[in-house]
């Protein structure tokens, strides 16, 4: 346990004073269940210097946790963009605090791993579901504001919730896109020009376990069976992400090309 929390501390940004906040912020109440009534209540004493003992489930900490994600990510963009108005800012605060997102962030930072699950749950794969992995991140993010106040929860929130994700989506907004959803407007695009299929495949996978980077080729199939030619390349710190920057570089493309050069611009080196 202490070599896990000193791994996930390191993905977060920030060691805790108190552990105890950090694991019961990653118990799920599966395992409160579990351990019986005894060890739920034991997580109400501060302790002082004791061991990383379970201290209750995690509902009340996502609780928290949720308006900490929101307040902070509002506070972010508010700052960093003067020019939007409320509406903007709310789209984008939407899609950067939502469970498909905060699951994401999750995800790259390998959270599932971490919980602590029942014996059950975990055979059926519940460290591994998207709800959950959203929720635990939340609990995460308020056991990091009851340690050291909203300091590392606005660090972690710049490099991991906001980071590239958020300039996507400031791109996206400018250019009247659908927020998120550069995936959605290219298969859109391919098939009014009855182009083909997008398919994304991922090329390569580097760097280490809590900070991951993905390069996603995303290829245009005119038929079944045909290997269609690759379009674009993208990068990201989880495939979703890579998928979304690959399907964006292949709309640029696409736009400049006209009809008669698609081809040609399909042999250009991919970015």
């Amino acid at each position: 346990m202490e070599v896990d929390l000193a791994e996930l501390e390191t993905a977060l940004g920030h060691g805790f004073a108190r552990r105890d906040l950090l694991v019961r912020a990653l118990t799920h109440k599966s395992l409160a269940n579990e351990l019986g009534a005894s060890e739920q209540n034991g997580g109400e004493k501060a302790p002082e210097k004791r061991k990383v003992a379970p201290a209750g489930d995690n509902e009340r900490l996502e609780f928290l946790g949720d308006a900490v994600l929101g307040m902070v990510v509002a506070e972010a963009l508010f700052l960093a963009h003067p020019e939007w108005q409320e509406g903007e800012l709310t789209r984008v605060r939407a899609q950067l605090v939502s469970r498909q997102h905060m699951a994401e962030v999750a995800e790259a930072i390998d959270l599932g791993s971490h919980l602590r699950v029942s014996r059950g749950e975990d055979r059926g794969g519940l460290r591994r579901k998207s709800t959950v992995l959203s929720n635990s991140m939340e609990a995460v993010l308020a056991a990091l504001f009851l340690d050291g106040g909203l300091e590392p929860v606005r660090a972690f929130a710049r490099h991991r919730i906001m980071g590239e994700t958020e300039e996507q989506l400031a791109r996206e907004l400018q250019s009247g896109a659908a927020l998120g959803n550069y995936k959605s407007a290219l298969q859109e695009h391919l098939q009014a020009t009855r182009a083909g299929t997008p398919v994304y495949r991922v090329k390569s996978e580097s760097g280490p376990d809590h900070r991951k980077r993905f390069l996603v080729e995303v290829r245009v199939k005119p038929g079944e069976g045909e290997p269609g030619k690759a379009v674009a390349r993208g990068m990201g710190s989880t495939k979703k992400l890579a998928e979304q920057d690959a399907a964006r570089r292949a709309l640029e493309k696409l736009a400049k090309a006209s009809p008669e050069k698609t081809g040609e611009q399909e042999e250009e080196p991919l970015s």
